[in-house]
């Protein structure tokens, strides 16, 4: 069986029903992307926002017709077709599609710059691409600069003269399903990561790997056919696509929200009767924030309908579910913690029967095992930190086109992690620290080496480390420690001016300047700086070098 499968299965048994919804509380009509001769439901007003919905029939027939088109322009499979998009009703079908073309599904990071686009075309070998109108002045300083692109579709309105009009050539082809036969060995999809260097890597995954995800969200979260998910997160991570897999396996309904602000995501759960919502900290924070102050009314919404509230992506603060849990009762919880290597989220789950062990991650998922192991790969003992490592079917075949980088963390069927954890006497699993050094701000990976090249490129910089700070609502921030050359002074804003070219999740959100120490051979010391200024000793100052 292949991910495929589940979507034709819905189509012939629901195929009436409505499979996905997208709220747009804020986008211009004008702007958001159509499919064309198709008689979506749509509807938009001063009082209502922009709404499209979609049935399984719908869904099933658009992925088809991707598929057609993929193969009438001489695809073959494990072709590689990259994703660039906002969440919208379109993403899924061309999803959906590139896999039903026996093709490999490239999903690609939204917030991505111009260069960081070209690196990972040309890393994954994409040959075609779909992107959006968002993206256009980004494309456009590329797009003569990728030679494996061989062709670009547009989704949208009026696009580039370099791309053609998917949508418009969609509606010639067949809605029938394509002569292609994927099998559980096939390889699927390509998501991206990065490791200590901070350059991404490409992470590819075969179909079983997907319908592994699917089986497990659902095991956890008991997803039925009367159950309708929230899913605000983007769809090229895998956390929001594998939760949404929940309800492909269920046939059930789910709706794309296009914004993170409290009074949207309350809306939505009660004009769309929501049941299960997945967020980050940030937004979770926000939210209780908003009722606290009074500035959200809760007796204005209809909730009664919500059941499930889950967190992933980044550590979650025991006392924030604490305090949800006396907003919100009668919720249930969960948290789950997974890697794009591990297919997402589930290999290791809370449960939500656990909401008394907030604070760890929790035991090993479903269909999944999970050790914590010393330098040697033996098993520590309970209550000791080691590495925690994974197995199941959602790991990885490889980091395409890297060997070496493989062979560190795939052993024997195990991904190791990198992560640093211990288990209690009970057998759940709390993380300590990462061996990398990647900084989780706000469910998003940031690379520090990306960063520190960028900084050393000021002309009064002679060196910079980047850390992550503690950070009560992000999980952790950005902090650079700048060491100015001899002679110079520099100041906080200065830095702060030059971060502007930085897309700006990636800006340090505090400035240190300060010696940057290196061990004898050359690394940074990395541990000694955040003892440093983890401590509560936290003190911006100006030098003179």
């Amino acid at each position: 069986m292949v991910i495929t499968d589940f979507l034709e299965r819905n189509a012939r048994l629901y195929g009436g029903e409505t499979c996905l919804v997208e709220v747009n509380p804020s986008e211009e009509r004008d702007k958001a992307a159509t499919w064309w001769d198709f008689n979506l439901i749509e509807s938009a007003s001063a009082e209502a926002p922009y709404r499209r919905e979609m049935t399984w029939l719908d869904f099933d027939r658009r992925a088809n017709r991707f598929a057609n088109l993929l193969l009438s322009r001489g695809l073959k499979k494990g072709t590689k077709v990259a994703i660039l998009l906002m969440n919208c009703l379109e993403w899924l079908p061309i999803y959906f599609g590139i896999l039903k073309a026996g093709c490999i599904a490239v999903p690609m990071n939204f917030r991505y710059s111009s260069d960081e686009i070209q690196y990972c075309l040309d890393l994954a070998d994409v040959e075609v691409l779909i992107f959006g109108p968002e993206f256009v002045s980004r494309m456009d300083t590329i797009a003569n600069a990728i030679p494996s692109v061989r062709m670009m579709f547009f989704v949208g309105k009026d696009g580039p003269a370099y791309t053609e009009d998917g949508l418009r050539l969609m509606s010639f082809c067949s809605s029938n399903p394509p002569p292609i036969v994927p099998t559980e060995e096939d390889d699927a999809a390509i998501y991206f990561s990065s490791g200590t260097t901070g350059f991404p890597k490409a992470i590819l995954h075969n179909h079983r790997a997907l319908v592994s995800s699917c089986v497990t969200e659902q095991n956890h979260h008991a997803q039925s056919r009367d159950d309708v998910f929230l899913c605000i997160p983007p769809l090229y991570h895998t956390g929001a696509k594998m939760h949404w897999f929940g309800s492909l396996l269920s046939g059930s309904k789910a709706v794309l929200l296009r914004g993170v602000k409290p009074e949207w995501i309350l809306r939505a759960v009660t004009e769309e009767r929501c049941t299960i919502v997945w967020l980050l900290v940030p937004w979770a924070q926000d939210l209780l924030d908003a009722i606290d102050s009074g500035r959200i009314d809760l007796s204005q919404y209809r909730l009664d309908q919500w059941r499930l509230m889950h967190i992933g992506a980044q550590p979650v603060p025991p006392s924030m579910i604490h305090r949800w849990m006396k907003v919100f009762p009668h919720h249930q919880y969960d948290t789950n913690y997974g890697l794009s290597e591990s297919i997402g989220p589930g290999c290791v789950h809370l449960g939500v029967e656990n909401v008394h062990k907030v604070g760890a991650i929790g035991k090993p998922g479903y269909g999944w095992e999970a050790r914590i192991v010393d330098e040697k790969g033996c098993d520590v003992a309970k209550g000791d930190v080691g590495e925690l490592i994974v197995k199941g079917d959602g790991v990885m075949q490889c980091y395409y086109k890297n060997p070496e980088a493989t062979a560190e963390v795939l052993k024997d069927g195990w991904l190791y992690t990198g992560d640093m954890a211990r288990e209690d006497e009970d057998g759940f699993i709390y993380l300590v620290d990462r061996k990398k050094d990647v900084v989780i701000s706000g469910g998003e990976n940031l690379y520090p080496v990306q960063i520190e090249d960028f900084l050393r490129a000021h002309p009064k910089i002679k060196d910079v480390a980047v850390i992550g700070l503690p950070d009560a609502r992000l999980g952790e921030i950005a902090a650079a420690i700048i060491e100015i050359k001899e002679g110079d002074t520099c100041t906080k804003e200065e830095i702060d001016e030059f971060c502007q070219a930085l897309p700006r999740y990636k800006r340090p959100r505090q400035v240190f300047f300060d010696k940057v120490p290196r061990n004898p051979t050359g690394k940074i010391e990395k541990p000694v700086l955040r003892e440093r200024y983890c401590s509560g000793r936290l003190v911006e100052v100006q030098i003179n070098g």
